[in-house]
């Protein structure tokens, strides 16, 4: 339900005519145009926007400087971890070609070893071969030659002794292509190295020291004496003279 108010017009009279006085009292702010500017106006309006611009451009630098800074410190740390990357490669890289260089010049000298070795493996087996046919050798020398002393005009006797230093011949051909010599030294000047003395023997005509008479041959083989010839040397004879030197 509405209650209806009495409102007095007096009271409404007096709110508008307030309101009229507040109108009539109330100017509105000068709106200064551009174009009323002053020339000193203007010109320190450019001034400050000179000024903010450069100070906003100075700003832009500042950061793009400082970005620039940061970017460059990534950059140089960047470089110095590739930088000791790069150098630790080179070390690994030279310490892996070095270890390569040793185990190759280890395996040319395990090989040179193992060969040099394996000869002197095969150049004992030979020579121990060898000194153990040396008294076949010698066998067949007496034998050979007990036969023909003894043989008297016997045609057979003298055929077993020319066989058996035929074979003797042959064996001695195939020692030889081994590297096997004999040293028959008969006449020879002594060589202690070579020759081992049994007994001395009084000739005047002959050099001292001279191999008289050969009791068993000695053996060379590849240069070293695998057996030294059994000899008899000369005494009472004039001394050998020394060799002469060669000239060029």
């Amino acid at each position: 339900m509405k209650v209806p108010i009495d409102v007095e017009n007096d009271d409404i009279r007096d709110e508008s005519e307030e309101q009229e006085q507040v109108e009539a009292t109330y100017e509105e702010p000068e709106v200064v145009e551009p174009d009323e500017l002053t020339p000193e106006e203007e010109a320190a309006m450019v001034e400050a926007a000179k000024r903010a611009g450069a100070e906003a451009a100075e700003a832009d630098m500042a950061a793009d400087a400082d970005r620039a800074r940061v970017e460059r410190d990534e950059l140089q740390s960047q470089l110095d971890t590739m930088a000791e990357e790069l150098e630790a490669a080179k070390k690994e890289s030279a310490d892996a070609a070095d270890r390569v260089l040793r185990l190759q010049a280890d395996w040319e000298n395990y090989r040179r070893r193992t060969a040099a070795e394996r000869i002197a493996e095969r150049e004992r087996a030979a020579e121990k071969l060898v000194t153990n046919l040396l008294p076949v050798l010698d066998d067949m020398e007496r034998a050979a030659d007990h036969a023909t002393k003894n043989a008297e005009g016997d045609e057979k006797l003298i055929q077993f002794a020319d066989g058996v230093m035929a074979i003797h011949a042959k064996m001695i051909d195939i020692l030889g292509k081994d590297g096997v010599e004999v040293i028959d030294p008969a006449g020879e000047p002594f060589d202690p190295l070579v020759h081992q003395a049994v007994g001395r023997e009084e000739n005047t005509e002959a050099y001292d020291e001279t191999v008289a008479q050969v009791y068993q041959k000695g053996y060379r083989m590849g240069g070293k004496v695998i057996r030294s010839a059994m000899v008899t040397v000369t005494f009472g004879g004039p001394k050998r003279p020394a060799p002469e030197a060669e000239t060029e």
